[in-house]
């Protein structure tokens, strides 16, 4: 936690001792943490949570700090009127994930269920927001030290988990599809399959081109992640050995990186997702280093254990699918934490802050105001800004012309 803070967010390499002596002779900046001060530092007061072992059902009481809201208060001793590294611990790791709570119809950990949701701070990068106003309090007690300044960044994830919706199905899907088409009466889709079908008209979800042409206009840092998942009542791609569908994953790795969007199996049984990422490694040619898990339960821990064996290094799935924020409180990538075993593992996990999703439940009239708000929080604090979308988000089935705005918006750096 002090690498994170310290040296993740506000730029200063750290080093630790528990010898007194070599504490009070260090000239330089100095923190304790602890139950009192020594000499001449900033004095951070502890709560016992980082020196626990296991989980337990933990009292949380969210106060303020300057309007910021915070928990673990400290007594008046404490340079800052908290627990920081051991709130910001608790918001990092999931704590309260593997606490008893109601899940969704899905199986998920809902965000109305989170701290963060219930006190009104799942829209606030507060770890981000905490880290500045201590490095604040560093800076009036070393006023000599510089800190670096640190960079708006932004990232977009396009999730594609069916990447045709129409083209490449087989005869059966074709039949069963139009047969459905017309028992629910839905004419357009029926023309449209037809269309398709007869390569009169390209087909809806083949957005990529598209995309790639604003990705490249914009500069857009962008990744895809693809679903080779076989066909089931969850996961409705087309066949992973189709010539097209492997050619069109190895023509968009020509413009951005490509990862893995496991499937329903592939999250609940490793030998499926060990199966689904050899298969995408075979198609692009090159190790698979990300994964996005946007839809199905993500499981803490075993879900990020079974990325990290597979050495994956990057994960984009820490957010909530069904609400605009930030689920871990922060806007910084980081380094998962296995609290089973307590262990720090080499995941590094990208915690987004907007989805497709959520915006889908929101009025046509907030959607604006809400993004413009969430990258207003997360740009005062120069963090990174990750948005995840579909390709279904940019097709003629979807509002692709406000999407395509949002996209622009998000990531223009000012």
């Amino acid at each position: 936690m002090f690498k994170h803070i310290c040296t993740k967010i506000l730029g200063v390499p750290v080093g630790f001792t528990s010898k007194i002596e070599e504490f009070v002779a260090h000239e330089g900046m100095k923190i304790s943490y602890g139950k009192q001060s020594l000499a001449n530092e900033v004095f951070i007061q502890n709560v016992d949570l980082l020196l626990e072992q296991g989980i337990s059902d933990l009292e949380v009481k969210v106060q303020e700090w300057d309007d910021v809201p915070c928990f673990f208060s400290v007594g008046e001793a404490s340079s800052i009127p908290f627990d920081i590294f051991a709130a910001s611990f608790y918001l990092l790791s999931r704590y309260e994930e593997y606490l008893p709570h109601v899940k969704d119809k899905e199986g998920r950990f809902q965000a109305s269920e989170s701290l963060a949701f219930q006190n009104g701070f799942l829209d606030k990068p507060v770890i981000e927001i905490w880290a500045e106003k201590f490095k604040k309090v560093l800076k009036k007690k070393f006023p000599a030290h510089d800190f670096p300044k640190r960079e708006l960044r932004t990232q977009t994830i396009i999730s594609v988990t069916e990447a045709y919706c129409y083209k490449k199905k087989g005869i059966v899907r074709v039949v069963l599809g139009l047969g459905l088409d017309l028992i629910r009466f839905k004419p357009k889709y029926v023309l449209h399959r037809l269309q398709v079908m007869t390569k009169l008209k390209r087909d809806p979800y083949d957005i990529y081109s598209k995309v790639i042409q604003f990705l490249r206009k914009y500069k857009v840092p962008m990744k895809f992640m693809f679903q080779v998942s076989d066909f089931s009542t969850h996961d409705r791609n087309i066949n992973h050995n189709r010539l097209e569908f492997q050619s069109l994953i190895k023509s968009v790795g020509d413009y951005a990186e490509v990862g893995l969007q496991p499937g329903f199996y592939a999250n609940q049984k490793f030998a499926v997702l060990k199966e689904e990422k050899k298969r995408l490694e075979q198609i692009v040619k090159r190790p698979v280093r990300s994964s996005i898990n946007t839809h199905y339960n993500l499981l803490l821990p075993d879900s990020y254990n079974h990325l990290v064996e597979l050495e994956i290094q990057k994960d984009f799935s820490m957010g909530y699918p069904e609400a605009l924020g930030l689920r871990a409180g922060t806007c910084t990538p980081f380094l998962f934490y296995d609290l089973n075993f307590e262990i720090t593992t080499p995941l590094r996990v990208y915690p987004y802050a907007i989805n497709s999703e959520a915006l889908e439940k929101l009025k046509e009239s907030e959607i604006e105001f809400k993004v413009l708000e969430l990258k207003r929080q997360i740009a005062i604090v120069n963090g990174t800004l990750i948005s995840v979308f579909t390709n279904v988000d940019f097709s003629e089935y979807a509002n692709a012309r406000r999407n395509f705005s949002i996209l622009k918006t998000l990531n223009e750096i000012q």
